[in-house]
């Protein structure tokens, strides 16, 4: 839901997509300056993934994730993100694994002095570049809790979901299996358990953590992928049209992806709920995102500085948005996987108006979502008045701030890596899973099973709630000022 600027004057630079509107720039890139990034993708992670595998095919596999730990870095999430085109989840649901899980991190933590490219990539992520500033990195994880509930619902409902509108990246998604209805809530999760493990502390994102060793999982889970497909496409070019497509998770797809983690957080999802980042804090997210852009092999100097960032989501927003029927789909099997489904047991209209919030209705009409009446629209204004007032409230005094942010950092990691409704304590180590091939993709799947406490007190009551609070607030102060103004009125004449 975009709001109305009456100040801003259009011009001959004025652009207008999809609900928003900003002033074109010779900083953005237009369609011609990207093409070319859409052919360049991350060969040393190909060439490694193509060392690694065939080392864990003369080894034993390795102990599942909660052991490996104990012995190495933590093991982390899956990375695609909200709207993340790039990345490719697991293949079956959990309870259909039976292998033990393979870890090409532990692989190549363990093997890179023993082959030059190895070396090559694992000197390349352990060399921090010389912009990076720990102490701002750590104000960056800090901003993630700062606005938790509400930038979790920018990333699931505009990064992921709006993120759907890629027509090209959508072909990448769908030849995984990943989105399909009945997998895709543990996949989102998946991406979420990312995301918390590159923010849980500042030894989490550095060399050796938890975020470090999730990250580079992810950009050898990419390599797979792109392989996988591209091998698929020289046998039966018809299965992926390389031409019209870009090599899959290419450069351009994977500075979207870090794009839409951060900046398109920053400028268009808190925004729309009503909740604007100091620029301090602008600059230390861009910062953190741009350190994690390193680590998964993506070009970083798109994030240098929070203008270059906006103008790449800006750029990226005129340019690859452009919704397909496999965009239809995808999107419908979002909301499908989320709807009534614990904790917050929310019906499909309120996630419709989620999306139609965060992502405007031209977006969510090309995405072939419903459109809810006034009450859900009334009851998603409920939500933007509580989360606003929660984050301006706790900024603005230091010490609960503070205490605010610790509390999310386990709140968060309970429900989504531990919780039974999560991923249940089973921390992925983004195997791959989905395993692209003729006749896999991605069909719109129906409703699945919803709980039988869908009637229970959920995340609708607490906006309605909320909305009855900011209603009756506002009728007492207009009364309040109403019976000020008559009294003052009243003794000057």
């Amino acid at each position: 839901m975009t709001w109305p600027n009456p100040f801003h004057r259009r011009d001959e630079n004025t652009r207008t997509c999809w609900g928003y509107t900003f002033q074109l720039t010779p900083k953005h890139l237009t369609l011609e300056q990207a093409q070319p990034m859409k052919y360049t993708y991350d060969v040393l992670g190909e060439e490694c993934y193509d060392i690694l595998d065939q080392i864990s095919k003369q080894q034993p596999p390795q102990v599942p994730a909660e052991k490996a730990s104990e012995s190495g870095p933590p093991n982390s999430p899956a990375s695609q993100g909200p709207n993340s085109p790039t990345t490719a989840p697991s293949e079956l649901p959990p309870t259909h694994r039976s292998k033990p899980k393979r870890d090409l991190f532990l692989l190549l933590r363990d093997n890179h002095s023993s082959n030059p490219k190895l070396r090559q990539l694992w000197e390349e992520a352990t060399t921090i570049p010389s912009w990076v500033d720990w102490a701002q990195i750590a104000r960056g994880q800090d901003v993630f809790y700062r606005y938790g509930a509400a930038t979790l619902t920018g990333l699931a409902y505009q990064s992921l979901l709006g993120g759907m509108g890629a027509n090209r990246v959508v072909e990448v998604l769908a030849r995984t299996g990943g989105f399909g209805v009945n997998v895709a809530r543990h996949r989102l999760f998946e991406t979420t358990q990312h995301i918390l493990e590159c923010t849980k502390s500042l030894e989490s994102i550095q060399p050796g953590g938890a975020g470090f060793a999730s990250s580079l999982r992810v950009r050898l889970l990419h390599a797979a992928v792109r392989k996988r497909i591209m091998n698929l496409a020289k046998s039966r070019p018809n299965y992926y049209d390389v031409q019209k497509y870009g090599v899959p998770i290419n450069d351009l797809d994977c500075i979207a992806t870090i794009g839409t983690f951060s900046a398109t957080i920053i400028y268009l999802s808190l925004p729309r709920q009503g909740i604007f980042m100091r620029r301090q804090e602008i600059e230390d997210y861009i910062a953190l995102w741009r350190l994690i852009a390193h680590y998964v092999g993506t070009p970083t100097e798109y994030f240098e500085n929070p203008e270059r960032a906006k103008c790449m989501m800006e750029s990226l927003l005129m340019n690859e948005i452009n919704p397909s029927n496999t965009s239809q789909i995808l999107a419908s099997n979002i909301i499908r996987c989320l709807e009534n489904q614990p904790p917050t047991y929310a019906s499909r209209s309120f996630l419709e108006v989620n999306a139609r919030w965060l992502n405007g209705n031209d977006l969510a009409d090309a995405l072939g979502l419903g459109n809810p009446g006034w009450w859900y629209w009334g009851l998603m204004a409920g939500q933007c008045i509580f989360f606003s007032c929660l984050c301006y409230t706790y900024r603005s005094i230091p010490a609960l701030d503070r205490r605010k942010i610790e509390a999310l950092r386990k709140v968060f990691w309970a429900v989504i890596v531990e919780g039974k409704y999560g991923l249940g304590g089973e921390e992925t180590v983004f195997e791959f899973k989905y395993v692209p091939d003729f006749g896999v993709g991605t069909q719109k799947g129906e409703e699945i099973a919803t709980s039988d406490k869908v009637n229970e007190a959920g995340i609708e009551r607490r906006n309605f709630n909320t909305l009855l609070v900011a209603t009756g607030a506002l009728v007492v102060a207009g009364y309040i000022g109403v019976k000020l103004s008559t009294a003052v009125l009243g003794r000057i004449f």
